[in-house]
């Protein structure tokens, strides 16, 4: 198989507040959008790959658990300190997780999909 491109697919139900999340959070840079009645998608660039944002989710007031949502979105930053800050400014209840092989924030998108971002440094074994 000769795979051409990649991507991930995310339902949500509150599409609008979903799609200026990772594009103003990320600086995901939209590819192209469609409408076809109550359906909506927006594309957005995800590094080589693409988020494929489109209705037809469930939103949740709190982060789904592992059975709501059992995909996590990861982006990895060069400084995991400035993300921290840029990240409460968009939700108050982003948090800073130590671990013993890094530290991640974790926050979620406006349907409550969880979202890690990590340090680029020392993600990949030497």
């Amino acid at each position: 198989m000769n795979v051409e491109q990649c991507g991930i697919i995310l339902n949500v139900s509150r599409f609008d507040a979903c799609v200026s999340f990772y594009r103003t959070l990320f600086g995901l840079r939209e590819l192209f959008s469609k409408v076809d009645g109550d359906f909506r998608l927006t594309c957005l660039e995800f590094g080589s790959a693409y988020l494929m944002i489109e209705t037809g989710g469930v939103a949740s007031a709190e982060e789904k658990s592992v059975a709501q949502s059992p995909t996590i979105l990861r982006f990895n930053v060069a400084d995991i300190h400035e993300a921290f800050e840029e990240v409460r400014a968009q939700d108050g209840n982003a948090r800073l997780i130590e671990n013993d092989w890094g530290i991640i924030v974790r926050c979620t998108d406006p349907d409550g999909n969880p979202i890690s971002i990590r340090e680029s440094a020392g993600f990949m074994p030497s």
